[in-house]
């Protein structure tokens, strides 16, 4: 979707002509550099592997925000005790007690109340076990974004918009970059479409990093 309606192309800059595929353009690369599905409150779904002494995990996804009739950001939080790995077992008393219930490699749902939340770091603390077992790997379902798009993200949105259409290099078909060579096309001479221009940057993003990498 794009982060900047119709009706407010004129006011953050852009012409009335402005068509909503260069809009949309824009957007899904903001939301491809940021490597997210959307900026709005989407779910994710993250599995972890804890370090040995440590309960916390810092989520990938920031700022957390409840979905629209939900209480918290944490939608649902399932935990595991697996087979320690090396270095990770200071009590094998507490192991032998764990192997007796069949604990190892079962995940065990707990409730998202009991986790401490830093709502500015998105970083999740978990509660004890009553057999004193360390956890050592998580799975968090949560929803993060923002709830309403912020100017910021709206005026990114309107210069990404304008570096395209004021940048020739949409236009390019083919480059050599040790000679600086391009090729345009002839049917996007005047003023390619906002479709047309997103091909275009990604086809020219993968030739310079196809030239850094073998440079």
């Amino acid at each position: 979707m794009g982060y900047l309606l119709p009706t407010e192309y004129v006011q953050y800059g852009l012409t009335a002509e402005t068509t909503d595929d260069w809009v949309t353009m824009a957007s899904a690369l903001m939301e491809s550099y940021c490597r997210r599905p959307s900026l709005l409150v989407t779910q994710y779904v993250e599995r972890m592997r804890l370090t040995a002494g440590a309960q916390t995990v810092r989520l990938s996804y920031r700022p957390l925000a409840a979905a629209v009739g939900a209480a918290s950001a944490l939608v649902g939080v399932r935990v595991r005790f697996a087979r320690p790995r090396r270095g990770e077992l200071p009590d094998p008393f507490h192991e032998q007690i764990a192997w007796a219930f069949s604990v190892p490699g079962s995940w065990s749902a707990l409730d998202v109340t009991t986790v401490d939340v830093n709502q500015t770091t998105a970083e999740l603390t978990f509660p004890r076990n009553f057999l004193g077992i360390d956890y050592n790997e998580v799975e968090v379902t949560y929803t993060s974004g923002l709830v309403t798009v912020p100017d910021a993200v709206k005026v990114a949105c309107v210069q990404i918009v304008k570096n395209a259409q004021a940048t020739p290099g949409t236009n390019v078909k083919q480059t050599k970059m040790d000679t600086m060579w391009m090729q345009y096309f002839s049917r996007l001479a005047h003023r390619p479409s906002g479709a047309d221009a997103a091909e275009a940057l990604c086809r020219r993003e993968a030739r310079v990093r196809r030239w850094e990498m073998h440079r």
